[in-house]
């Protein structure tokens, strides 16, 4: 049943003694579970008027009342926001309508805050980390619900296999729940208390400030990351990165690796809540808009694990790619490694040794008149071969080839011809000469090893 602000109006004058309403208008809520109005009375003072539609709201706002008792001065003080007072209740059958009082601040929409920078993700960040790090002793000595995390994780497992008998959840995204929820690295989790019904409609702004947070009805202990799941399904990885940066800020426990996934998890698994919800209270225009989502989700995913596929694929032919170019530029370092190697031990390859070998003296010519038998006489070297002294009377002969240029060189002066020698010697010392130098051949043409020079016995031709 729906109630018009009129009809809020009149409820709150019955709930809250002296009330007298000068104006009023709708306000953002659940629209399924709740009918909301604000109040401006005769004072100037506003209000804010919650009804539930069915039975379920209705014991969530008198959950909610439990709350906000617990929450004394003391702990109210040390939050940084303002929580909402209940001024008073009315009772029509089983349901109750709450007045609460007013709070400053407005409400803005999703598409405000993820506009609104930096400074405003940061503060809901902080109000965030503030609502995480109430006593769990507040919610456990309230009765609240209090779960471990695997008794969190064993609950979503139920609430999936209750979908599932819905007919109505694609197979596609039964599978990857079931597969995250099987995934107990990713559950484990330190549980605090949590918001439960945490979104853009639950949070008033003052400026770039967060003044007040409503909407108490499922407070319980559990898994933080279901307080980020309004953030992952507005679709801003910014908005969603700067609130998480300033939660973790803010924050006294260590970072949850996993608490965005699981937040992404929370969002999608929403929408098979609300299915379930649709299915028990035979709300045909719940279910309807539940699979709608479901189907538009289920799009997303198979596009998302088609591109998925396909940048693994890209990393696997790069990979490939990469590792021939690797093993390519090994080989060719390997290469040239073996010619640098090469290079050097040639560079330090002892030079070719030089063994210093004595000359030995050319073949002398030798002089000597012609053979017996009318032939010339044969050369051999000045060793072995034996010297012919040509008879008197008889000419020079004429040597068989000429004198070695090394004997030339080493000496310094070539040698001399019989005619240089009677040029500048007296016929009385010819003989003596001759004889001298014969003695000096003996003495060193016997050996010629160990000799630098070569000594050429000459017989000088007597005069005619």
């Amino acid at each position: 049943m729906k109630r018009t602000p009129m009809e809020l109006a009149a409820m709150a004058s019955a709930a809250v003694p002296g009330l007298s309403p000068t104006g009023v208008a709708g306000s953002p809520d659940d629209a399924a579970d709740f009918d909301a109005a604000l109040l401006i009375d005769d004072a100037g003072r506003r209000w804010r008027v919650r009804s539930p539609k069915h039975l379920e709201a209705s014991m969530r706002l008198e959950t909610e009342l439990l709350v906000l008792r617990t929450f004394v001065p003391a702990v109210r003080a040390e939050l940084p926001f303002a929580l909402p007072y209940v001024a008073g209740t009315v009772r029509q059958g089983d349901l109750c309508t709450f007045v609460y009082s007013h709070l400053p601040g407005t409400i803005r929409s999703i598409d405000s805050l993820v506009t609104s920078g930096r400074s405003v993700a940061a503060d809901i960040g902080r109000a965030m980390a503030a609502i995480h790090a109430i006593p769990r002793e507040l919610v456990t000595s309230a009765d609240l619900p209090s779960y471990t995390a695997n008794e969190f994780r064993q609950r979503r497992l139920n609430e999936l296999d209750q979908a599932a008998t819905t007919g109505k959840i694609p197979s596609i995204l039964l599978r990857r729940w079931e597969h995250a929820l099987e995934d107990v690295s990713l559950w484990r989790f330190k549980p605090t208390v949590v918001h439960g019904d945490l979104h853009e409609d639950n949070i008033l702004l003052s400026g770039e400030r967060v003044s007040a947070v409503t909407g108490w009805t499922d407070l319980r202990v559990g898994d933080p990351a279901d307080d980020f799941a309004w953030l992952v399904a507005a679709n801003d990885p910014r908005l969603t990165e700067n609130v998480h940066a300033a939660y973790l800020a803010s924050s006294k426990d260590p970072e949850d690796p996993h608490l965005i996934r699981r937040a992404a998890l929370s969002a999608e698994f929403a929408l098979a809540q609300w299915l379930v919800r649709g299915v028990a209270a035979e709300n045909s225009v719940m279910v309807d808009e539940a699979v709608e989502m479901l189907g538009t989700l289920e799009e997303d995913v198979r596009a998302q694990e088609a591109s998925d596929r396909r940048a693994d694929e890209a990393r696997a032919a790069e990979a490939r790619a990469s590792e021939a170019r690797a093993s390519e530029a090994r080989a060719a370092e390997a290469r040239a490694a073996e010619a640098r190697a090469a290079a050097a031990a040639a560079a330090v390859q002892p030079a070719a040794k030089v063994t210093v070998v004595p000359i030995a003296p050319d073949t002398a010519p030798v002089v000597s008149g012609a053979a017996a038998d009318g032939t010339a006489a044969g050369s051999g070297s000045a060793a072995s071969a034996p010297r012919t002294v040509t008879p008197a009377g008889r000419g020079v002969a004429k040597p068989n080839r000429a004198p070695s240029l090394r004997a030339e060189s080493v000496s310094g002066k070539g040698p001399q011809t019989g005619t240089d020698r009677n040029a500048g010697a007296s016929p009385d010392g010819a003989d003596h000469a001759s004889t001298s130098r014969d003695e000096d051949a003996d003495a060193t043409g016997g050996d010629a090893a160990g000799t630098e020079t070569t000594a050429i016995p000459l017989t000088p031709v007597p005069d005619k």
